[in-house]
């Protein structure tokens, strides 16, 4: 088999092993927080370290246009200024396959002690990251699909799956509107298609 071809095959095992792992009680766990610190007044933000970060960037935009407002926290610049944009109260949303990387253990650190919430996504549930975390999205693969099998590819897709199933619970809770929807979302094709719909075009 060729390289693409082992990739495709170890993806779409992992994807799905990725699905048969989700709990669900896990996932109320989290959205908790989350509601609580929203009914407090307080913030959500979301971080993460190298290809984490890009879909800690991703998840701040989905989550916010659907209904939970994110911020994005840059998982390096946390420890050099960035905590700045936490209040107690907040909960930091915290990505990282292994659970272990020594950035992120610095932030996090900073996080809990501006007095927020941490929330972890990672593959090692026995982590230093799921153990400090007030709560644990578990989001792991055995094999990431590459010819190295190092740089992130399936491990990405699983914490991006994990978290979109995250957004899905909140969005559900909050019962938000097309309309809502539109006024966080009215350009692109999706501004236009509601647009449409309203006035029968």
């Amino acid at each position: 088999m060729s390289n693409l071809s082992d990739f495709l095959q170890i993806t779409q095992e992992e994807f799905l092993k990725s699905l048969s792992q989700i709990q669900e009680d896990t996932f109320d766990e989290a959205a908790k927080l989350i509601w609580e610190a929203e009914a407090n007044g307080n913030r959500i933000h979301i971080t993460g370290i190298g290809k984490p970060a890009h879909v800690a960037s991703y998840m701040a935009s989905l989550l916010s246009s659907t209904g939970t407002p994110t911020y994005f926290l840059h998982g390096t610049e946390a420890v050099h200024g960035s905590c700045g944009q936490l209040v107690p109260g907040d909960v930091v949303i915290c990505i990282s396959n292994s659970g272990e990387t020594a950035e992120m253990k610095a932030t996090a650190a900073a996080v809990r002690r501006n007095g927020a919430k941490v929330i972890a996504v990672t593959g090692n549930p026995q982590s230093w990251l799921a153990t400090f975390a007030d709560a644990h999205l578990y989001a792991g693969v055995e094999r990431e699909g590459g010819p190295l099998n190092r740089a992130p590819r399936a491990s990405i897709l699983a914490e991006t799956l994990v978290l979109q199933g995250l957004s899905i619970v909140l969005q559900e809770k909050r019962g938000i509107t097309p309309e809502e929807y539109v006024l966080r979302h009215p350009g692109g094709s999706l501004g236009k298609l509601r647009e449409n719909e309203k006035t029968g075009h």
